[in-house]
Formats: C-alpha cells, sequence, structure tokens
C-alpha cells in the first residue's frame, strides 16, 4: 500500500471576488488594561472620613448610657451583698473598683491633654500664618517665643534650639524670621517626619500587594495610616491619645477626600513608573503602589496638619519626592532619590 501525501489546496478567485485582506492592514488590538485606581486606600480614607449621622450618634450615645448604667447597677449590688456576707472580701473589691475608676479619670485627663495639645499647635500654626501673611515683625517674634517654649523639653530639638536663639537676633523682617524657625528648629522634624511616612507607604504597598484577602488590605491600610498619623503628630509635639488620634485622622481624611487628593492621578503614576510599565504589570502588585502611593499623600497632609507652622514654598515637601524614597526597592531598576 503506497502512502500518498496531501498537497496543498489552493483557490483561485474569480474575477468577481475581493482579494484577502492583508495582517499588515489589520487595524491594532485595543488596549484593555485598566490602570489599578487604589482601592484599598480610597476605601479607607472614605471609611475614616465619614461622620456618622445624627441618629447614629444618638443610638450610640443612648446605648453607651444604658450599659453604663446596667454595670453601675450591677457592681453596686455586688458589692453590697459581698460586704453583707463577707465584710473584708467586700472592702477589698470596693479598694479594686477604686482603683479601675481612678485609671479610668486618668485615661479621661490624658485624653483631655492630647487635645489640649492639638489645639496648641493648631492655634500656632494660625498665627504664624497671620504673622507671615501680614509681615508682623513683632508677632513672629512673639510665634517664635511660643515655638521654642513647645520643644523646651526635647533633648533632640535642643541643638536647633540653640542655633534658633543665636540667630534670630540676626532677622528683620516676619518672614526671614519664620524661616529661620522652619530651618533649625523644624527642618529635622520634617525629616523624621517624612521617614515615618515612608515607611507606612512601603508597608500599605507590600500588604495590598502581597495579601490576597478582600478587606485585609483595607484594614492594613487604615491600621498603617493611623499609626502613621500618630507618630507624625508625636513627632511634632502634639502626642495624642486614642480618641485625638482617630479625630486628627478624620479632619485629614476628610481634607483629602473633600480635595480629591485621593484620587489616582499622573502625579502618582509618573513618579512611580515614568510611563505605561504600569499596566504590564500583575494587577495586585499595581494596586499595592498606588495604594503606598496615596499613603504617601495621605503622610504629607498629615504633616501639613500636625506641624506647628505652615510650611514655606521653600520647606514644603513633595509627594513626587516622598513617594519615590518610599517605593524605592520595590520596582526593579529604581532606586532612592
Amino acid at each position: 500500500m503506497t502512502e500518498t501525501r496531501r498537497k496543498p489546496v489552493v483557490i483561485d478567485l474569480g474575477p468577481g471576488e475581493a482579494p484577502a485582506p492583508r495582517v499588515t492592514e489589520a487595524p491594532p488590538v485595543p488596549d484593555t488594561v485598566t490602570l489599578p485606581d487604589g482601592a484599598a486606600m480610597q476605601a479607607a480614607a472614605r471609611l475614616a472620613a465619614r461622620r456618622p449621622s445624627r441618629l447614629a450618634r444618638l443610638f450610640w450615645g443612648l446605648l453607651v448610657s444604658v450599659i453604663g448604667a446596667v454595670v453601675s447597677v450591677a457592681a453596686w449590688d455586688f458589692v453590697a451583698d459581698l460586704l453583707a456576707r463577707a465584710p473584708v472580701l467586700g472592702w477589698a473589691v470596693t479598694a479594686l473598683i477604686g482603683a479601675l475608676l481612678v485609671v479610668l479619670a486618668a485615661i479621661a485627663l490624658r485624653e483631655v491633654a492630647a487635645f489640649g495639645r492639638l489645639s496648641r499647635l493648631d492655634d500656632l500654626r494660625q498665627a504664624g500664618d497671620a504673622a507671615r501673611a501680614g509681615g508682623d515683625l513683632g508677632a513672629a517674634r512673639a510665634v517664635v517665643a511660643r515655638l521654642t517654649r513647645h520643644y523646651a523639653g526635647r533633648e533632640d530639638a535642643r541643638w536647633g534650639r540653640d542655633r534658633l536663639a543665636e540667630r534670630q537676633g540676626d532677622a528683620f523682617d516676619a518672614d526671614a524670621l519664620l524661616d529661620l524657625a522652619e530651618a533649625e528648629l523644624l527642618a529635622p522634624l520634617d525629616a523624621q517626619a517624612a521617614r515615618e511616612v515612608e515607611a507606612a507607604a512601603r508597608q500599605v504597598a507590600t500588604v495590598t500587594a502581597l495579601v490576597p484577602l478582600a478587606l485585609a488590605d483595607v484594614a492594613a491600610a487604615l491600621t498603617a495610616n493611623l499609626r502613621m498619623i500618630r507618630r507624625v503628630a508625636e513627632i511634632y509635639g502634639g502626642r495624642s491619645g486614642v480618641l485625638g488620634s482617630w479625630r486628627l485622622t478624620r479632619a485629614v481624611m476628610a481634607h483629602l477626600v473633600a480635595t480629591g487628593a485621593v484620587a489616582v492621578g499622573d502625579d502618582l503614576l509618573e513618579p512611580l513608573l515614568g510611563g505605561s510599565i504600569l499596566a504590564k504589570l500583575s494587577r495586585r502588585f499595581g494596586e499595592g503602589l498606588v495604594n503606598g502611593a496615596l499613603t504617601a499623600r495621605v503622610g504629607v497632609a498629615a504633616m501639613e496638619v500636625c506641624r506647628p507652622l505652615p510650611f514655606s514654598p521653600r520647606h514644603r515637601p513633595s509627594v513626587r519626592g516622598l513617594v519615590r524614597n518610599a517605593l524605592a526597592g520595590l520596582i526593579p531598576g529604581r532606586t532612592s532619590a
């Protein structure tokens, strides 16, 4: 049996048939790749900035009041009954409850003091802004004196205080004096705050890129941003408690949401990868980079809110620079600036 070889079949086009299309003339395939939008950070920002409704605040206030009343009555009945049955044990439990109340009062006083520190920073920043806007040298000197007193107990600010005390006599206008205070006293604190922002941005970017769970990236982004904002406040001397940190976080996030700063724009994508390479990466890795960049933007807003003097154009931190430094090493071929 002989094997027959198959030959290609050639079909000739008739005179009335159109020629076959050429591959070189085919239209390009549309690019359907969508860039990451930092969904975790945007969700965390909206969650932190959202203000509960009046009905919700009324509900939680009544719930806490009812629970507090029930617990108080139950504790009173428990101690009274224990005193009747075993006086020694009853007085011991009474002493423990009294110690607990003292600790709760101390925590409340600490929260009040934290709100006071944040309020003083805000007043000092407004006074510095007014002195610079009005060019009032006397007001600028008063602001610098308050600023020096604010950092009087900080050992890490002693060198800056001494330099400021030596050179402030050479400043003969408000802008020069406030610039000198920024350069000598606040510049080292700005550097510490920038390092905290970069560390938080790296953490958010790494967790978002590596954790595939749906809400884990949102929780990680919110937790990292809360810790970052609290650390920035501590660096500038506005150490806050739990309630103060949450209030400060809400103020920062509300400002970002209101101004649209949590949206992803070219100012974030360009310093990350400098072009369309982001579309060629894995979706998860791209989301991590964008979430880290948005965290850096939140950090800059926190520095502006917590800093005792408003940033002058010369000392204002660059979001692009912070993003580039924070994410250096996560992107192949990128090094810190």
